[in-house]
């Protein structure tokens, strides 16, 4: 299945307009930056102490950042159609996906797609408080490296700076010697990019339209960067592999008034919870599909969820035949094992995921309860 970037951020369709029980004014512009490749771990608001991104971290003091939000696939086009439709990846198709372009259409917003911060501002130029928009603005900022420019004699001290693995099937020529001069153009072009995240964000208040958008900052799956030995995403070894730099991915939510500033949020968030919130705040209706995501709107707004409905404690991604369940402390990959061993991490205690503990049997129990919980996803959400 091709699904490309263009067909699940271009094109609108007429759905059906106000769902009755949406209070009516609740239209704020939606904001919607999709950075692909960037892992959590790069921005300086989720710890990282050499690489300068003041005006993302600026959204994460404006807003609530999420601690543990997950892909649901380790490479950029199924996470991203997963992020854009809430459907996982064993239930896309390759036409006739309901994205949040076309439910946000539907009912009357002002809908793009832009690639770069020159586009996404030439959009808003076009947008006024008379009507709701929704802007997809994609950035890639590692598709091309620029020269390292500031982080030239950086050391990059808590990089990882590991040889070539031997399963390494993408990005080989990043590593080796290359790897740290490639690091630092890594860290010029993350700085790069939060300098066009701020453009974006003054352009926003310069349209006076900041006080009723929604800035919802994320990214379709992250990348490797030299630890575990490997380059890019998901897709850089062979077998795919489900490490946490590839799909722990920032969340931040920033709209005045509306999103607890200063929070930060430590329950089990996916990718595929991304439509249900959005369709919660604003007057598009959920699609009547089989949609495993929930709405995070209570988490993002601060109030308490109905003790009946606690969140879950357990999330899941799956690409071809790899497929994981992460809970708050543990992940679980499993493979066809025929070919492929499985994995288990105790990410508490060994958060760098060196340790396989899936043929340890002190960790049966863990293993036995997660599979279930994989296999039940699997087979109630592949269709």
């Amino acid at each position: 299945m091709n699904l490309s970037r263009r067909h699940f951020f271009l094109g609108s369709l007429a759905l059906p307009a106000f769902a009755a029980q949406k209070p009516l004014g609740e239209q704020p512009n939606v904001l919607l930056v999709l950075v692909d490749g960037l892992p959590s771990w790069m921005l300086g608001c989720y710890g990282n102490r050499e690489v300068r991104t003041p005006h993302i971290d600026r959204l994460a003091q404006t807003g609530t950042r999420f601690l543990n939000h997950y892909a649901c696939a380790p490479v950029a086009v199924k996470a991203r159609a997963t992020l854009l439709t809430g459907r996982t990846t064993m239930q896309l198709k390759d036409a006739g996906e309901v994205t949040l372009e076309k439910l946000l259409g539907g009912v009357g917003y002002a809908c793009g797609a832009t690639a770069g911060g020159t586009e996404a501002a030439t959009f808003l130029d076009a947008q006024s408080a008379a009507k709701p928009f929704f802007l997809t603005a994609g950035f890639l900022p590692y598709a091309t490296l620029p020269d390292a420019g500031a982080y030239a004699q950086a050391k990059l001290d808590t990089f990882a700076q590991e040889a070539a693995a031997r399963n390494a099937a993408r990005g080989k020529e990043m590593l080796g010697p290359l790897l740290l001069p490639n690091l630092r153009r890594v860290a010029a072009a993350t700085t790069a990019l939060d300098f066009e995240i701020g453009a974006l964000v003054a352009k926003v208040t310069q349209k006076k339209l900041l006080d009723n958008t929604l800035i919802v900052f994320t990214s379709p799956c992250g990348s490797l960067f030299g630890r575990h030995g490997l380059w890019a995403s998901g897709d850089a070894s062979d077998p795919v592999n489900m490490y946490e730099e590839t799909i722990a991915t920032p969340m931040l939510w920033s709209w005045l008034g509306h999103v607890v500033p200063l929070a930060t949020r430590p329950e089990m968030v996916s990718a595929y919870d991304l439509v249900p919130t959005v369709c919660d705040i604003t007057p598009a209706k959920l699609p009547e599909r089989n949609l495993c995501g929930r709405s995070y709107l209570a988490l993002a707004s601060g109030k308490p969820l109905p003790k009946k409905q606690p969140w879950r404690t357990t999330v899941f991604a799956q690409f071809g035949d790899t497929a994981m369940a992460r809970s708050d402390r543990y992940k679980l990959t499993v493979r066809n094992e025929a070919q492929w061993p499985g994995e288990l991490y105790d990410d508490r205690v060994d958060a760098r995921e060196k340790v396989n503990q899936y043929d340890n049997p002190q960790f049966m129990t863990v293993k036995a309860a997660l599979s279930a919980e994989l296999a039940k996803w699997k087979q109630k959400y592949s269709a």
